[in-house]
């Protein structure tokens, strides 16, 4: 029943240089603040960020952006954090800005088994460089790879000992998908409750798809 409770020092040791990691959130609420310092503390660099936004400077997701560890971005959009503007202009960071709900979507796919999605969302405009455009039924449309991660990093209202989720408020705005889109998955749950606390009706991402969770 705790197989899947795992020390900070165990958590910490799973982050390595050039790994691709999803978090979690939307600008600054629903993070996953203690892992983002776990990430930290590993001393990884060379990282490949998948999230909705890099936070704010030095907070949250930014965090990992002060601390110079990111090298590629795939984001909604960065103008929150006022490190990363100036990092991408001077060419330190390699940022691909992509429209939210193509994100979204894109995550989705990429938890689902799915290639991708087909959207109209970028036609004729930059966010068509470089992609696939396939037509369908004489209608025209991008076709948005699907995007995965090695390590997924998560924040959950409550968590039982299967890694059953459930998220409160603005926790429940990426935290989802970005869950079933990895390798590995690891929660921050703010509470850990018994199974027959949470009813299944109100699970929201199943224990099969969390490997890992934080003990506090």
């Amino acid at each position: 029943m705790l197989g899947k409770l795992r020390a900070r020092e165990e958590i910490v040791a799973l982050f390595k240089d050039g790994q691709t990691i999803a978090i979690g959130g939307f600008a600054n609420h629903g993070t996953p603040n203690e892992l983002i310092e776990c990430v930290i503390d590993s001393g990884a660099r060379h990282l490949t960020l998948v999230s909705n936004d890099t936070g704010d400077a030095n907070l949250t997701i930014g965090r990992l952006v002060h601390e110079g560890r990111i090298d590629k971005v795939y984001c909604s959009h960065i103008g929150m954090n006022t490190e990363t503007v100036p990092l991408k202009e001077a060419g330190k960071i390699d940022v691909t800005l992509i429209p939210q709900g193509s994100f979204a979507e894109r995550l989705r796919c990429g938890g689902s088994g799915l290639g991708g999605v087909l959207t109209k969302t970028g036609l004729g405009t930059i966010a068509e460089e470089g992609k696939q455009v396939i037509e369908v039924n004489g209608e025209k449309y991008l076709l948005e790879p699907a995007l995965r991660a090695e390590i997924a990093l998560v924040r959950a209202r409550t968590a039982d000992p299967l890694g059953n989720l459930t998220y409160r408020g603005t926790s429940r705005n990426f935290n989802p998908l970005v869950a079933r889109c990895a390798d590995l998955t690891i929660v921050e749950a703010d509470m850990m409750v018994e199974l027959d606390e949470v009813g299944l009706d109100h699970i929201v991402t199943p224990g099969v798809f969390v490997d890992m969770i934080l003990a506090r």
